[in-house]
């Protein structure tokens, strides 16, 4: 025969609360041995210690309230609550692996702050730029840093072809706007020699543009947002408005510097005047 214990006691014996447990059994997480019908109190039984504790470890690996009331299902098997623990094992990880990056971009921004990155004076200069022959490929990618694949594949088939990159390489971003996915974006090599494109690579001339904004930023690419909030600024102040997509142009990068904060990007915006 199992003790029983008040609502109180059993509480305080199990270092919950007591709005805990009258919550747990609104929902039938947990439903009291018995309850008087005059008085209302509320009784445990000792045999119900351990189904608290397997509900309170399953919330601390970080479960749902439902999600645990799924699995104290008695009908669940054994490989069907293992099956549910992987799938919370991989969740957790993919957590952590966020985490992980919001930690690298904030000893991004720590570094920039020690740096004196936010006290950086920008200078943006309007300027011609050129005509140059480039080999292109353009694609939706997830989001801004995901390009990698489409460098290599560029890079590649210039290579095989028998053509010369000239730097520095550059990005020209379609969209309007940031976007933090489906980013629309074209990675360009200037080049030398005779190439010829294919279905997926385009070689043409990058047009001349007689008036570009540009600035440069040396540092992460974490804080170039430090530069683009400074040259969109100035094309305001001076009265201009954009008329085209912005380029990014990568002087110094992760292929030639072991530092991102040596890293050197310039920032283009075609403009006119309004």
């Amino acid at each position: 025969m199992f003790k029983i214990f008040r609502i109180g006691e059993f509480a305080r014996i199990n270092k919950v609360t007591i709005k805990t447990l009258r919550y747990y059994d609104k929902i039938s997480l947990l439903i009291p041995e018995k309850i008087d019908e005059i008085t209302g109190y509320r009784y445990y039984s000792a045999n119900q210690i351990m189904k608290l504790n397997k509900i309170m470890s399953l919330k601390y690996l970080g479960f749902s309230l439902e999600e645990i009331s799924y699995m104290m299902d008695e009908d669940m098997t054994i490989e069907e609550i293992n099956n549910v623990l992987k799938l919370k094992r991989v969740e957790i990880k993919e957590k952590i692996d966020c985490e992980k990056e919001r930690l690298i971009r904030i000893d991004n921004f720590i570094k920039a702050c020690e740096m004196e990155v936010y006290n950086m004076k920008y200078d943006v200069v309007l300027k011609q730029v050129d005509e140059i022959r480039v080999a292109a490929l353009r694609a939706t990618i997830p989001s801004y840093s995901e390009q990698g694949h489409l460098w290599e594949e560029l890079g590649n088939y210039i290579e095989t072809n028998g053509a010369r990159i000239v730097p520095p390489c550059m990005v020209i971003y379609y969209d309007s706007g940031y976007k933090d996915e489906n980013v629309d974006a074209e990675v360009i090599e200037p080049i030398e020699g005779t190439l010829e494109g294919n279905g997926r690579i385009k070689v043409r001339n990058l047009e001349k543009i007689d008036n570009m904004a540009s600035v440069i930023h040396k540092g992460s690419y974490e804080t170039l947002n430090l530069a683009f909030g400074e040259i969109l600024k100035w094309i305001e102040e001076n009265k201009y408005e954009v008329v085209g997509p912005h380029r990014e142009l990568y002087l110094k990068g992760e292929w030639n510097s072991d530092n991102v904060n040596d890293y050197i990007t310039e920032i283009q915006f075609p403009v006119e005047k309004k």
